[in-house]
């Protein structure tokens, strides 16, 4: 049996395009069926890591940020809308109006990957969904918490693991080792430490890259 490819998918749980690429990948691995194996690792990115715990608008942060006219940013996040509902996934543009910190989120992710990878994957779609499908402050222990018990995970050590500082030095770590190979922009997809794909990209680009890794012809 040929090895498992390892894909590391570094993220961002308040990165619209992180959601979109994320689906576009499950999707691709769907296409593919049980005949390719594949162990999914999430790794942390935070885009704002000096964002407070309230958050901010996105308008005025985007505006700041990019220089973003206001018609701008309404056209820019119709067509990720769009983008998003073509994979099934909502991204309800009136709900999400805030960015909020992400690194107890990503610490809570970490914890999960030491459960199992359905565990570390569950939570992730679980954040996700939160976040842009239902405008949830995902830097808010309680929604944390919550959060953790949807995706099927233990509520009592969630509170526990964000109520310390179990994992921080790990996350770092792992933010750290990222940035200095060159990863800036995320989604950032690496396949078996060797080759990236960069980007909200469709099905078709993860699908092309896993055929070609594995040797699975398209049908």
């Amino acid at each position: 049996m040929s090895q498992p490819i390892r894909i590391d998918f570094v993220s961002d749980v308040v990165c619209p395009w992180c959601a979109v690429g994320l689906a576009s990948l499950l999707r691709a691995m769907e296409k593919i069926g049980p005949g390719l194996q594949m162990q999914l690792y999430f790794q942390p990115f935070e885009l704002n890591p000096d964002m407070p715990a309230e958050g901010e608008s996105i308008a005025e942060h985007l505006g700041r940020k990019y220089g973003m006219s206001v018609e701008q940013l309404r056209q820019n996040s119709e067509a990720l809308r769009q983008r998003a509902a073509a994979l099934g996934f909502v991204i309800d543009l009136k709900k999400r109006d805030r960015i909020y910190n992400t690194f107890n989120a990503h610490r809570l992710l970490y914890w999960a990957g030491t459960q199992s990878r359905d565990a570390e994957l569950a939570l992730k779609l679980a954040l996700l969904r939160a976040y842009h499908s239902e405008g949830r402050n995902v830097s808010d222990t309680a929604v944390l918490i919550a959060i953790a018990g949807q995706a099927g995970l233990d509520t009592a050590r969630a509170a526990q693991v964000l109520a310390s500082d179990e994992y921080s030095s790990e996350v770092r770590a792992r933010e750290n080792f990222y940035h200095e190979r060159g990863i800036s922009a995320v989604p950032s997809a690496i396949f078996n430490e060797r080759h990236l794909i960069q980007g909200g990209q469709p099905p078709e680009a993860f699908e092309q890259a896993l055929r070609q890794l594995s040797g699975i012809a398209a049908v």
